[in-house]
């Protein structure tokens, strides 16, 4: 079973991160329930095991590609980002805070656990990202997102919804537009 999530999460990942153009030293951000990829309901039956099957199929893609991962905090943190420090500017205001399976989330103590330089932000500004279970990341990405959808639906049990965002069009019918990631 966990090879299987593992595979699905790849599959997934790859499927956006070439859909979506990111680049390295972009940000995808990823929400994930391991009560729902298990079959269970969002926040009662959290399992490290899908957690970590999740995170491995994720992580070596992103890390290959130099994108940095933000793993979603659940509501008892509300919905604080897991990231590297490296991935924030300097003047990012860095919170408190080391999440735990129940007070956290699987998928980002996960995360806090391979980081290099893990750290707790309230806010980032992603530039795709992958919501595993429902948990309602559209928090974490930049203003103009735009569904996309995969050949994968779900990860375990859980639904599998993506997006990517795109640069906002302005200007009116008189401006030209850069295909540029839109």
């Amino acid at each position: 079973m966990q090879s299987n999530l593992t595979e699905q999460a790849r599959l997934a990942v790859t499927e956006l991160l070439d859909t979506a153009g990111l680049c390295a030293g972009d940000i995808l951000v990823v929400g994930c329930s391991s009560s729902e990829i298990a079959g269970g309901r969002i926040g009662k039956e959290s399992s490290l095991d899908a957690a970590r099957a999740v995170f491995e199929g994720i992580y070596p893609v992103l890390h290959e590609r130099g994108i940095f991962l933000a793993a979603q905090c659940c509501e008892h943190l509300n919905r604080a980002i897991i990231i590297e420090r490296a991935a924030l500017p300097r003047d990012a205001d860095i919170v408190n805070v080391v999440p735990q399976p129940k007070a956290g989330g699987s998928f980002a103590a996960m995360v806090w656990q391979s980081l290099v330089q893990p750290c707790a932000v309230e806010h980032i500004r992603a530039h795709a990202g992958m919501d595993i279970g429902d948990t309602l990341i559209g928090m974490h990405l930049r203003e103009v997102a735009v569904p996309v959808r995969l050949s994968v639906g779900k990860i375990g049990e859980a639904n599998l919804v993506c997006a990517r965002t795109r640069p906002k069009y302005i200007g009116g019918s008189r401006a030209y537009y850069d295909d540029f990631r839109s």
